[in-house]
């Protein structure tokens, strides 16, 4: 592993010019990471990944093995994505026609976790903390807190902020059991309690 300012990248890795990769970070085999693509602070970057052009990781994301990003995809802080994950950037992709000019933006927000060989379809936002599960395919906008299964992806119920199902009793709140957090639905929307 090379290391420069508590930045590990493993000699297998292709890093192009023009990235910028935080401190703390770690970067493993086999792993490409693209021109200007940018990579927080204290990130975990598996084996065999694929960062394309212009990607904007947060700090504290965890990147598992053969996860790939394609250009438009943005992931805010603590971010995790499970392994095999993989994002789209264009809706109708043909290999005769270039539609490069039609890159969909995809956001995944602070702390939101994408289960193992999930798929996203492009042109979506992940809310805050939501969680996808294993396999899923998000064809829509998701919504914080929210926890989402199948193919395509439903609706299941809600998360707190530690991955755990919440449980709204008939005044709308409900308690994370690992944490004792407060959460408040209203109006069919999840926040944190104050």
């Amino acid at each position: 592993m090379q290391s420069s300012n508590d930045t590990r990248i493993h000699p297998t890795a292709v890093i192009d010019e023009g990235c910028e990769i935080g401190c703390g970070t770690s970067v493993w085999h086999f792993t490409h990471i693209m021109s200007h693509s940018r990579i927080g602070h204290n990130c975990n970057i598996g084996q065999n990944v694929v960062i394309s052009p212009d990607v904007t990781i947060g700090n504290g994301v965890k990147i598992q093995n053969n996860v790939s990003l394609y250009t438009g995809v943005t992931c805010e802080d603590d971010v995790f994505l499970g392994p095999s994950c993989v994002f789209t950037n264009v809706i109708n992709p043909r290999s005769f026609i270039s539609r490069k000019n039609e890159y969909r933006k995809t956001l995944i927000k602070k702390g939101a976790t994408i289960g193992a060989n999930a798929t996203i379809v492009c042109g979506h936002t992940i809310g805050e903390y939501a969680m996808i599960g294993a396999g899923a395919v998000v064809t829509k906008d998701i919504p914080p807190y929210s926890l989402w299964t199948g193919n395509p992806a439903r609706q299941r119920g809600w998360v707190s902020r530690a991955g755990h199902k919440l449980t709204f009793d008939k005044q709308g709140t409900a308690v994370c059991p690992e944490t004792g957090e407060r959460y408040i639905m209203e109006n069919n929307q999840v926040k944190q309690a104050k």
